[in-house]
């Protein structure tokens, strides 16, 4: 179901899209960068890689996997400190300097099932218009003037969440932030007005999943696609209208993956589901979703794949953790790599520059335009494992969370 929420007055904020271009000091502003596709649109790669990265320097932020968000020479931490408080730090992102550090107190108790994860959280903050918004591993929605540290709204964790805790990273669109708060059986996925944090629309015909949402224009219409508990859903960006849903339930309900955009398609996956993508189209009023092809023969989970040249690349758990190419217009299978390769993998881009980094805190660097292998260029140690966290990219420099700290490398 969903309803719109009555507009006191037009908004007048200028917020840049989720999947445009925002300014040109929005480096990494949010989850999987700029276009939230693993692009890193302002990395400058090396014409020659080094045998070795450059750590300039590493600096304690708390535990948690959140992305660090990269606003021109600032950077922005989200990580849990000592006595249940959730913390964010702001960092010149060529010193370490600290500019800043907010916290509040952010109790939980931890779900036996997720203790291996930790207490952290799991969401990467977004950056929009002067502001930074978190998302705790409890449900806590904060807004944080991005200059000073300043909390300017804040949203109470709810009083059930998800089981397994709160993973989904917020974005901004169109002068909207959105995200799905609440749990099992109170969820709405929610466009709140950043400035005040009042709700413009909600959708409440799911609970939240683990995965982040996206938008998309399909169908000739701009819509968030996301996974919900139990489903995979596309609701106008505007209104918060469902415009369509397929049902989408993994074992121990958890949908954890980010929807992916090639051509006219979604792309999709789950534990034991296959990959599959599929058309959105309306006809006749009515909005009808077709699957284009589906790939039994692998999956992905918990690392995110992305679109490189014509190919999904990713990492799928089967045989204990293996790459993948897939054509992404037709779904065959090009290339599967060597069982036991990795646990977990944050992977990104740069044009056709693959950046994988692996929970053993290994990078690799890798050519992938040739799709018959995965080709590295060079790996290297910036972290101690686990290292869950997604990195983010700006410049010649490589920003990495780790259990416990951030670091920032260069090619240089």
């Amino acid at each position: 179901m969903s309803f719109r929420l009555p507009l006191i007055a037009v908004l007048a904020l200028a917020c840049t899209a989720a999947l445009g271009a925002q300014s040109g000091t929005a480096d990494w502003p949010q989850w999987r960068g700029v276009n939230r596709d693993g692009a890193a649109t302002t990395f400058r790669p090396p014409a020659k890689w080094p045998e070795t990265l450059t750590m300039k320097w590493r600096q304690e932020v708390g535990e948690g996997y959140s992305t660090p968000v990269i606003i021109g020479d600032t950077v922005y931490a989200f990580g849990r400190q000592a006595g249940d408080n959730e913390v964010v730090t702001a960092f010149d992102a060529n010193t370490g300097k600290q500019i800043w550090q907010a916290r509040y107190a952010a109790p939980y108790t931890l779900v036996k099932a997720a203790a291996g994860h930790g207490m952290g959280p799991k969401a990467t903050p977004a950056y929009a218009d002067g502001r930074l918004f978190t998302f705790g591993i409890s449900g806590i929605l904060t807004a944080f003037d991005a200059k000073s540290g300043k909390v300017l709204w804040q949203k109470p964790a709810p009083a059930e969440g998800p089981t397994f805790t709160t993973s989904q990273s917020p974005m901004v669109d169109r002068g909207l932030l959105i995200v799905h708060v609440g749990g099992a059986k109170g969820g709405a996925l929610t466009a709140f007005d950043p400035a005040t944090g009042n709700p413009k629309w909600q959708w409440t015909g799911d609970g939240p999943s683990y995965g982040s949402p996206i938008v998309a224009e399909l169908g000739g219409v701009r819509q968030v696609v996301t996974f919900t508990l139990d489903n995979l859903v596309g609701v106008s960006a505007e209104t918060g209208e469902q415009l369509w849903m397929r049902p989408f339930k993994a074992p121990s309900q958890v949908n954890a993956g980010t929807p992916i955009v090639f051509r006219d398609m979604v792309i999709v996956s789950g534990q034991d589901a296959g990959i599959t993508a599929f058309r959105v189209a309306r006809q006749g009023g009515k909005w009808t979703t077709e699957n284009v092809w589906e790939n039994g023969d692998l999956f992905y989970r918990l690392s995110n794949s992305l679109i490189v040249g014509n190919a999904l690349f990713g990492l799928s758990p089967q045989n204990r953790g293996q790459f993948f190419f897939i054509d992404a217009a037709t779904g065959k299978t090009l290339w599967t790599g060597e069982p036991r390769t990795a646990d977990n993998a944050a992977i990104a881009k740069a044009g056709n520059l693959l950046l994988v980094l692996k929970t053993s805190g290994e990078l690799i660097v890798a050519d992938g335009s040739n799709t018959s292998a995965l080709t590295p260029i060079r790996t290297y140690k910036v972290a101690e494992p686990p290292t869950w966290g997604a990195p983010s990219f700006s410049g010649n420099r490589i920003f990495v969370k780790d259990a416990t700290g951030v670091s920032m490398w260069t090619t240089e």
